[in-house]
């Protein structure tokens, strides 16, 4: 970062290249053409501090490195196309020209259908008007936190937990507190109560969860729910593996409180992650709290990903089907393999990743990424996760094949 003395000298003419830059006792002199030959200062920029002290997600940074040919386990992704009844809707909605600003809260056929979806898939009974669309989860969650947490307010995270959550409190000068799971990689009501303050304005929970592909019980989400309760801070649900349950069941906490919000998206159940389309739930003033900071930042999610999603989520369902029998089908040979090499893991119940004991993942992470595969540490999710290494196996099963191979060389 340079010097916030600065002086720049005013010169006529082009830049000679022997003297721009040039380093002086002040700091850093540039010269700038001028006609007047005079010299002034000038500060740089400053940056706010909680954002310039958060890192680049440790997720992007397990790309670099990967040479051609190298196969990608880090993403998470599913590898599927989008289905084409998804597709045609939105090429319909270009071709009618529905390509304008929406409602704020997104358009009322979409959140008429998300109501249905809510009470088909989850049993809850939110209506229309209580239901955001968003550009994407990650603004869903960016809003809620947005909503309650203000200067050094504390927020309660799973650790190991998704790298955004730490992230996104951190952008709303709030304080991110790990809270650490169980062998399950589950959070207990007790952990949480430990952890719990005056500060204390959310919990994030997220089953199934990445990193880890644990699914959290009924029993444990009802006493997380009744928590937020009795002590006043929300509960925000992130529940955008919800399809990809193998073992177990999928409860939204929502069930038990209205101190909860519900966020979802497309992107992972439909294979629709560029299409950038979230949604959100929540009661009474919370939603209208939200939808203050939605309409300055975002103002609407796309129109034609809105049509898109209504084709999604009101259209058959047979495609979620058949991607969760596919990734049930890669957990189970991926899983087998790393058994193989004699590396300590679970079967994930829910989402698409493995989370299997390494030893030194950030070690271990860097040697594979030189043998032609992509994994992410888990030093990435916090500081509980050290000696382990997230996998995705939401890639082919040709891939997940020849990435085993090369990775038993190294483990």
């Amino acid at each position: 970062m340079l010097s916030q003395n600065v002086r720049v000298l005013a010169y006529e003419g082009n830049f000679p290249p022997s003297s721009f830059p040039r380093e002086s006792a002040s700091g850093l002199t540039i010269l700038s053409p001028s006609s007047k030959g005079a010299e002034k200062e000038v500060l740089m920029m400053k940056f706010a501090s909680h954002v310039e002290e958060i890192d680049i997600s440790g997720i992007r940074k397990s790309f670099e490195g990967a040479g051609p040919g190298a196969i990608n386990l880090g993403l998470g992704q599913p590898d599927f196309d989008t289905p084409d009844h998804i597709k045609r809707a939105a090429i319909e909605a270009i071709e009618e020209g529905f390509t304008g600003y929406t409602m704020n809260l997104g358009t009322a056929e979409l959140r008429e259908a998300l109501s249905e979806k809510f009470r088909r898939d989850n049993g809850l009974d939110y209506a229309p008007g209580e239901i955001m669309v968003t550009s994407g989860a990650s603004e869903a969650l960016f809003l809620a936190i947005a909503a309650v947490v203000e200067k050094e307010d504390e927020v309660l995270l799973g650790d190991p937990g998704f790298v955004s959550y730490a992230a996104l409190t951190r952008v709303a000068q709030g304080r991110a507190v790990a809270v650490p799971m169980d062998e399950r990689f589950c959070l207990s009501a007790d952990a949480v109560a430990e952890k719990i303050t005056s500060r204390t304005r959310a919990l994030v929970v997220n089953s199934p969860n990445n990193p880890t592909g644990s699914v959290q019980t009924n029993e444990e989400l009802r006493a997380l729910a009744e928590l937020a309760e009795d002590h006043g801070f929300a509960l925000i649900s992130d529940e955008v593996y919800e399809h990809f349950i193998y073992e177990g069941e999928h409860v939204s906490p929502a069930l038990y409180s209205d101190h909860v919000i519900t966020i979802n998206a497309v992107s992972k159940t439909y294979a629709m992650t560029g299409w950038r389309l979230g949604y959100l739930a929540a009661r009474g003033e919370a939603l209208e709290n939200m939808l203050k900071v939605h309409q300055y930042i975002q103002a609407c999610a796309s129109s034609i990903s809105q049509r898109a999603a209504l084709a999604a989520v009101s259209g058959p369902q047979e495609c979620v089907q058949e991607m969760k029998a596919e990734f049930l089908r890669r957990r189970d040979v991926l899983v087998s393999g790393l058994r193989s090499m004699g590396l300590e893991i679970e079967e994930p119940p829910g989402a698409f990743y493995a989370f299997p004991k390494v030893g030194d993942g950030d070690d271990v992470a860097a040697r594979l990424i030189k043998a032609g595969v992509v994994t992410v540490p888990g030093s990435a999710f916090g500081s509980a996760a050290k000696d382990h290494i997230r996998i995705s196996y939401a890639a082919s099963m040709g891939d997940i094949k020849t990435a085993l191979a090369r990775m038993r060389e190294i483990l």
